[in-house]
């Protein structure tokens, strides 16, 4: 297997009514499709009341060796997830949300709540994904060992950036109140 792996998931948002006084709705992801193919965005996959599933895009869902750990983290928890990460579009838009990103990386995820920009949200990740993953880590995860460091031999007498040392400064005070 390759040092990257690109695969093709479709994503699937849901337009939900919900009872509020500030919003009639909530946009939010509900899953992906491994493998789906190129469709129109926001192509309409199903409706009942109150709700609308979307296949609002194809994006590829990256893996690459470097980040193994983060990998094998999300698959050792509770519950495998993937991170689908939205930028707002144009709010006025009868879609808007543009897929920025689908990532099994969790520490990637985090990245982008920081910054606020985006909208990020978990979805479950499906069988053949996990299987993928679970076969990318096996073949390119290296357990790093731990490496304490070593203290530098610190020598508290010199002189750094241009001052005088505590313990000196501290000694020369004492030496001169004592001849006072």
């Amino acid at each position: 297997m390759p040092s990257a792996v690109s695969i093709k998931v479709g994503v699937v948002i849901a337009r939900e009514d919900i009872d509020s006084q500030w919003e009639d709705h909530v946009w939010r992801p509900v899953g992906v499709l491994p493998g789906a193919p190129d469709i129109g965005d926001w192509t309409e996959l199903r409706r009942g009341e109150g709700w609308v599933h979307y296949h609002a895009q194809t994006v590829p869902l990256e893996l690459f060796r470097k980040e193994t750990d983060a990998y094998k983290f999300n698959l050792e928890g509770r519950e495998p997830v993937l991170y689908v990460v939205l930028s707002d579009e144009d709010v006025e838009s009868e879609h808007p949300f543009e897929v920025h990103l689908v990532t099994a990386s969790p520490y990637e995820a985090a990245d982008y709540l920081d910054s606020g920009e985006q909208i990020v949200e978990s979805v479950r990740m499906p069988e053949p994904v996990f299987a993928l993953i679970s076969e990318f880590i096996d073949e390119h995860h290296v357990e790093e060992k731990f490496k304490k460091r070593k203290r530098s031999d610190v020598k508290l007498e010199e002189h750094k950036f241009g001052q005088e040392p505590i313990v000196e400064l501290r000694k020369r005070m004492n030496q001169e109140n004592e001849h006072e």
